[in-house]
């Protein structure tokens, strides 16, 4: 079917205008109907999250995501645009700086050009949804980037401070009929914060004293972290009073969410010319280092710990296997304890210590207390489920184990030939028929074991020596 490409073909063919946000209503509506899931690749959020939002929208509120960063804040935003049409048509005149509604032009020359043109002699585009979305990062931003400034050259040309022709449009009055989101309000100017106050309660846009009115339509999203959020003079009151829903956003409620978000947001290809086969116990443990970051006292509470710090430790761990794998020609290759102390430069810079809690240590030994706490946490729960005595019984006979990242699997075989039958049980993985993930097996249990004080560790050079 072709698109009408005129006001007069537009009329015949039985469009209507809509408000933003009552486009997203009428879509949001119909997905509602049809069962569709509403944000794909969006885990964890079903019951508490997504209606929120869902309410929100068909309230045909402005929003504010309030949550800790790799909350997955901007994403949903960003997935906001699959609620608007797939098109929409505007006025395709080349001066107008935005993308008026064909019927009810907000512009004064989309006013004059629709009063001095034929219907039929009117043209029009259409404005696919992808491009109706528009964000901005706060720290930095200028009130001319985002709402607008007087150009000067137009002045020069005669034109009065007070048209509108004299004005050179920022980014929000260009993203009428379309979504904005503004990331980090609390660090957003304060002569900004008084701007977009103004858009949100007249939806006019005023520059320099000079109110220039318009009928902006818009959803304008926002994000934040409540530490700073709720801070004292951070965001004006009038700004906060006009936001109409807060969306309260949080971790991963559980550890196999967590991991399942990693392994999705990860991408990582484990077949190839060097396979890898992740046991679940290091999937575990690596969103447990995670999850113990976030509960400790080393590490700043009001910052958070993002979900791409797991994502990118997952990826450090399955490089540092594969690596390993193309060296020594083992395949499948398989993480291990020992490919964890590659960490540090996938995790320093993500980690924001908490300087009262931290004391004098540095980023790496924090680091270091938050993987060995992890390792314990889990091991633990495999003593739980499966029994110390089994696990651990075939290193208590003083036998002696150097093991490390580079050392070939073959040598973990030669040192310990019997796997007791609990462990293929233990870990879902086939310990005893495979010398690669008995490697990786044995690493965690000696692990769990100096974590939990039952044998002494040793380190030198990337090697480390168990022994009881």
């Amino acid at each position: 079917m072709n698109r009408p490409t005129n006001l007069a073909e537009l009329r015949e063919s039985g469009w209507k205008s809509k408000t933003v946000k009552r486009e997203i209503y009428d879509n949001l509506m119909q997905a509602l109907q049809d069962g569709d899931e509403l944000f794909p690749g969006i885990v964890g959020y079903d019951d508490t999250v997504i209606p929120d939002i869902v309410l929100a929208l068909l309230s045909e509120h402005d929003m504010l995501f309030l949550g800790e960063k790799g909350q997955a804040k901007s994403r949903i935003m960003r997935l906001l645009i699959r609620f608007l049409d797939p098109e929409i048509p505007y006025l395709d005149i080349p001066e107008s700086p935005v993308h008026d509604d064909p019927y009810q032009p907000i512009t004064s020359i989309g006013k004059k050009f629709l009063a001095d043109t034929p219907e039929h002699e009117v043209p029009i585009a259409w404005w696919p949804r992808e491009d109706r979305y528009a964000e901005r990062l706060a720290p930095g931003t200028k009130f001319a980037d985002v709402i607008g400034e007087i150009d000067p050259a137009k002045l020069a040309h005669g034109e009065s401070m007070s048209a509108e022709s004299a004005l050179h449009f920022g980014l929000i009055p260009r993203m009428h009929r379309g979504i904005f989101a503004m990331n980090e309000l609390p660090e957003l100017d304060e002569l900004v914060q008084v701007g977009l106050f103004n858009i949100l309660e007249e939806r006019d846009v005023q520059i320099r004293g000079y109110p220039i009115r318009f009928d902006l339509d818009m959803l304008i999203l926002f994000s934040s972290n409540p530490s700073t959020f709720n801070r004292s003079g951070k965001v004006i009151p009038q700004l906060k009073d006009r936001i109409g829903s807060v969306i309260h956003t949080h971790y991963p409620r559980d550890r196999a969410l967590g991991i399942e978000i990693m392994e999705q947001e990860a991408s990582v290809e484990l077949a190839g010319e060097v396979p890898v086969v992740v046991p679940y116990f290091m999937r575990e443990i690596i969103e447990q280092i995670t999850v113990a970051a976030r509960a400790s006292k080393y590490v700043d509470h009001d910052s958070g710990v993002s979900a791409r710090f797991s994502i990118a430790n997952y990826r450090m761990m399955v490089a540092a296997a594969r690596r390993r794998g193309a060296v020594l020609n083992e395949k499948p290759a398989v993480p291990r304890i020992s490919d964890l102390g590659h960490l540090y430069s996938s995790s320093l810079g993500k980690l924001e210590l908490d300087l009262m809690g931290a004391n004098q240590m540095s980023e790496r030994q924090v680091l270091d207390a938050i993987v060995a706490q992890a390792i314990q946490d889990v091991f633990q729960e495999y003593i739980v489920e499966h029994g110390l005595a089994e696990i651990g019984e075939i290193f208590a006979q003083g036998i002696k184990i150097e093991v490390g990242n580079m050392l070939p699997s073959s040598e973990y075989a030669e040192r310990l030939k019997r796997v007791p039958p609990v462990w293929d049980k233990a870990f879902e993985v086939n310990a005893s028929g495979d010398e690669a993930i008995r490697a990786s097996c044995i690493e965690f249990v000696l692990a769990g074991l100096y974590a939990n004080s039952k044998i002494s560790r040793s380190q030198d050079h990337g090697r480390i020596v168990y022994e009881t």
